[in-house]
C-alpha cells in the first residue's frame, strides 16, 4: 500500500516543476520574439526590438565607398545647362557684328569729341581729340616762350599728342589681336573708353584738379595733365574703331581731311552718295557737340558736367554694341 501511494504524492511536484520550466521558457521567448519558434508578444515589445535591431545594423554596417573603377566626382564642373549657356555666350561674343547702320554710333562719337574738346580747351587751352591744333600749340610754345602769355602751354599739348599716339598703338593692336568686327572686341574697346572718361571725370569731381571754369587762371596746373592724358588716350579708340568698321569717312576726331574729302568728291551733287552724307553729318555732329560743351560750361561753370554726359553717351554706345545685330553670312 505504501509503495502504491508514493508515485501519487510525487506527481504534483513534477508537474509543478514542468509548469515552472515552461513558464520560464515563455518569459524568455516573449522578451526575445525575433528568435524562431517564438510566439508573438505585444506590439510595443516588437517595435522596440525592431528599433534596437535596426540601430545595431546601422552601427555595424561599414560606410559605403565607391568602387575603384568608378571615376571620382568632380563637383567643380558646371552642370549641363550651365555648360550650354556658357557655350552660347561664347559663340555670341565671338560673332561678328553687322556694319549696317553702324555709322549712327560713330556719329554719336563725333558728338562726344566735340563735347569733350570744347570743354577741355575752355578749361586748359588744349585739345584731346583734334591733334592738329595741339601741333600748332606745341610749335608756338617752343618758338615764342617769352612773348606768349602761356609759356608752358606747349607741355599740355605735348602730353595730349603723346597719349593719343599711345592710345592708337594700344587700341589698334588689341583690335587686330581680338578681331576687327567681333562683338567682344568692340564692347571691350568702347567699355575701356567709357571707364577712362569716368576716371578722368572723377579726378576732377574729387577736387584733385580745379574743375571751376571761371577760376582757372594759372598757365599750367600740373595735375591737369591727368585728365588731359586720359581723355587723349581714349579718343584714339574712336578712330581705331572707325577703321575697324571700315568707315574711314567718319574718323570722329579729324575735320580737315574730312572736309577735303567732301568737297573733292566727284559725286558731290549726286542724289545717292552715302559717304558724302556721312562726312557732312560727322562735321555737324562735331559742331553740335562743341556748341553743347560751350553752352553747358557757360551755364554750370563746372568742367565735370560735360564729361559726365560724354561718359554716359559712350556707355550707351557700348551697350549698343553688346546687342548689335549679328553679321549675316550667305551660304555658298
Amino acid at each position: 500500500m505504501l509503495s502504491n501511494q508514493h508515485p501519487q504524492r510525487v506527481m504534483p511536484t513534477q508537474e509543478a516543476d514542468e509548469r515552472g520550466v515552461k513558464a520560464a521558457d515563455w518569459d524568455q521567448k516573449t522578451e526575445h520574439p525575433s528568435s524562431p519558434n517564438t510566439p508573438l508578444g505585444s506590439s510595443s515589445s516588437r517595435e522596440s526590438t525592431i528599433e534596437q535591431s535596426s540601430e545595431k545594423n546601422v552601427q555595424a554596417s561599414p560606410p559605403q565607398r565607391p568602387f575603384a573603377s568608378d571615376p571620382p566626382l568632380d563637383e567643380s564642373k558646371p552642370s549641363a545647362p550651365s555648360r550650354a549657356f556658357l557655350q552660347r555666350s561664347q559663340i555670341y561674343c565671338s560673332s561678328q557684328v553687322s556694319t549696317n547702320h553702324a555709322d549712327i554710333l560713330l556719329l554719336w562719337c563725333c558728338v562726344i569729341s566735340g563735347l569733350v574738346d570744347s570743354t577741355i580747351y575752355n578749361a586748359f587751352g588744349t585739345f584731346v581729340s583734334m591733334q592738329t591744333g595741339n601741333t600748332i600749340f606745341l610749335g608756338l610754345g617752343g618758338a615764342t616762350p617769352d612773348s606768349t602769355s602761356k609759356p608752358y602751354g606747349w607741355a599740355k599739348s605735348f602730353v595730349s599728342i603723346a597719349c593719343f599716339c599711345l592710345g592708337c598703338i594700344v587700341f589698334s593692336h588689341m583690335t587686330r589681336l581680338l578681331g576687327n568686327l567681333k562683338r567682344s572686341t568692340l564692347v571691350a574697346s568702347f567699355l575701356s573708353q567709357t571707364l577712362i572718361i569716368f576716371v578722368a571725370t572723377i579726378v576732377v569731381q574729387c577736387g584733385a584738379v580745379n574743375g571751376s571754369l571761371d577760376s582757372i587762371t594759372d598757365d599750367i596746373d600740373w595735375y591737369a595733365i591727368i585728365p588731359i592724358a586720359l581723355l587723349s588716350f581714349q579718343s584714339a579708340g574712336q578712330i581705331v574703331g572707325s577703321r575697324a568698321l571700315n568707315l574711314s569717312e567718319i574718323p570722329t576726331v579729324v575735320l580737315t581731311s574730312m572736309l577735303h574729302d567732301v568737297f573733292t568728291d566727284r559725286n558731290l551733287l549726286a542724289r545717292d552718295n552715302v559717304k558724302r552724307n556721312r562726312r557732312v553729318l560727322a562735321f555737324f555732329a562735331i559742331l553740335i557737340g562743341a556748341i553743347c560743351g560751350g553752352f553747358i560750361g557757360e551755364e554750370t561753370t563746372r568742367m565735370q558736367i560735360p564729361l559726365w554726359i560724354a561718359g554716359a553717351l559712350k556707355l550707351i554706345i557700348t551697350l549698343a554694341w553688346a546687342f548689335w545685330p549679328e553679321k549675316q553670312t550667305s551660304a555658298v
